[in-house]
């Protein structure tokens, strides 16, 4: 605070600080888009933050398998993850069905309605008595089934009912057991009167005759009580709102990466693009499923004529092919869309070498996969077709496994965005507006003149600077570089008048060594020993 001065001799002012340090802003949280488990999501429509897989099945329940909802999402979190991913929003979306008369049907919140859940019953020995059991996961491609044993009667009276037994639930790998489940006859009607406890698989109700009664034992198949006609749909616009101004995922401060997975739509892609542009994050999005490597097969379309008319942003990569797993619900080999694989190596590459190195070669290694589709299989010269065309290719090499092979955004080969060929120098561009946007704010307001302008080049020359001395910038001397301009030469008097205040960064991008050669030469003419 400023002194008085009163007597002779040395008096000590402390000044405010002038510079402000920049805290670098993330450069892998990432957004999942699509449909989540019909009967098991929480909240529809809204951004969910995680940061685990098990916040994502407590919140929208898990992977799940059903051939009436075109879902990639659970498989895409859960690889994410597991390959190094660890801060995400999942937006859910409902899914929706169309039955043969026409009308789009909602199957969420009608938990109980057997029309549109998968039930099995287990008959009593009174007529019309039993339980209703109501899946909690779709049962069209998994079957699932409950068995009744061990009746038992829960009075000791002479001819009491047997209304005591066991119940084990089978759904693929997944089975549930309860013991000694018992109908309660003065419990209200009808979900009270028997329980479950803690299943994740199935709800049971009592029928409305012979409460107490014994169940049968036998084994009940359940089945999938749709209408007749009962098919899957997805519509564009399901996803393109999510992308409108002021909703929930639009008021996130701050993204990085944004996947739709497993869907490949022209009009869902060129939204998704432009919301991420407006939000400077970068899309990661997923060739179609059907595409092949080449046109081996006549009955396979090759990757490139099937993108061909992708939209052109240097804010998004594609990646080529689907990757083959295991389903941990069957045990069996699956499918699986790359990009929330490739969205867990982005992460722990930012993490192990930072947002400027190429989230791809032999130290990309996909964990979880058994390799790639077969129809995705590739020779190099195959792939050097497909890499000017920025279509990003998986590839498995002996001793290394399955790795991320291509680092090109949209607009490779365009030689109007040729400086945003590069996925890692178009994410370092996104990183440092990220970091400067968030941490430039109390210029807001200052007075704009050259005390001001000397604080933010010295705030900004210092971050720059240490990205400079972690290697993420070309040149060896820092002026070489980066350069940050704020002075008289940027803002105008005119810019003064108008409250505006300009600042120019440049920065020298690192970009990946694509193409190494190797010349060998040999000596002639030695002498011999």
């Amino acid at each position: 605070m400023p002194v008085t001065p009163t007597y002779p001799g040395l008096y000590i002012e402390e000044l405010p600080l002038n510079s402000h340090t920049i805290t670098p802003a993330p450069t892998s949280i990432t957004v999942f888009v699509g449909y989540t488990h019909p009967y098991k999501t929480k909240v529809f429509g809204e951004a969910v933050r995680i940061f685990s897989f098990s916040d994502y099945e407590r919140a929208f329940g898990g992977l799940f398998s059903s051939g009436l909802v075109k879902s990639r999402v659970p498989d895409a979190v859960y690889q994410f993850y597991l390959n190094g991913g660890s801060d995400a929003y999942v937006v859910g979306l409902q899914p929706k069905f169309l039955d043969a008369s026409g009308p789009v049907v909602n199957v969420v919140g009608q938990f109980s309605d057997p029309q549109f859940k998968p039930i099995a019953k287990a008959p009593a020995t009174t007529a019309n008595a039993g339980i209703v059991f109501t899946a909690r996961e779709p049962t069209d491609q998994i079957p699932m089934r409950v068995a009744i044993s061990n009746l038992k009667a829960s009075s000791p009276l002479p001819g009491a009912p047997l209304d005591t037994f066991d119940v084990v639930i089978t759904y693929g790998t997944r089975v549930e057991s309860f013991r000694g489940v018992t109908i309660n006859p003065a419990g209200p009607l009808p979900d009270a009167r028997i329980s479950l406890g803690t299943s994740t698989l199935a709800v049971a109700a009592a029928d409305t005759g012979g409460y107490g009664t014994a169940m049968q034992t036998g084994s009940y198949p359940f089945t999938q009580a749709f209408p007749a006609g009962f098919n899957t749909t997805f519509t564009e616009a399901d996803f393109i709102d999510v992308f409108d101004e002021n909703t929930s995922l639009d008021k996130v401060q701050i993204f990085n990466l944004l996947l739709t997975p497993g869907i490949y739509d022209n009009a869902i892609n060129s939204a998704a693009l432009a919301f991420a542009e407006r939000k400077r994050a970068f899309v990661i999005m997923d060739a179609p499923e059907e595409a092949a490597a080449d046109d081996s097969d006549p009955l396979l379309t090759p990757v490139d004529l099937l993108v061909a008319n992708k939209p052109l942003s240097q804010n998004g990569a594609i990646y080529f092919p689907y990757l083959l797993s295991i389903n941990a619900l069957t045990s069996a080999q699956v499918e699986i869309a790359p990009s929330g694989y490739v969205a867990g190596i982005y992460a722990k590459e930012d993490v192990n070498r930072g947002v400027w190195k190429a989230p791809a070669g032999i130290e990309t290694t996909v964990l979880n996969t058994t390799g790639v589709v077969p129809r995705g299989n590739m020779t190099d010269p195959r792939q050097g077709v497909l890499n000017p065309l920025g279509i990003n290719c998986l590839r498995a090499f002996p001793g290394l496994g399955t790795v991320v092979f291509g680092a090109r955004t949209l607009v490779s080969g365009n030689d109007a965005f040729q400086q945003w060929w590069y996925v890692p120098v178009r994410r370092m561009t996104l990183f440092i507006e990220q970091t400067l946007l968030a941490n430039l704010r109390w210029v807001v307001f200052e007075p704009n003149d050259e005390p001001l302008w000397v604080a933010i080049r010295t705030s900004i020359e210092n971050f720059m600077l240490s990205l400079f001395n972690q290697g993420a910038l070309q040149g060896s001397q820092p002026s070489q570089a980066f350069q940050v301009k704020c002075d008289h030469t940027t803002t105008t008097q005119d810019d003064i008048n108008n409250g505006i205040v300009n600042i120019v960064v440049a920065f020298a991008p690192l970009k990946p060594a694509e193409f190494v050669i190797i010349k060998i030469a040999q000596l002639a003419g030695q002498t011999q020993a």
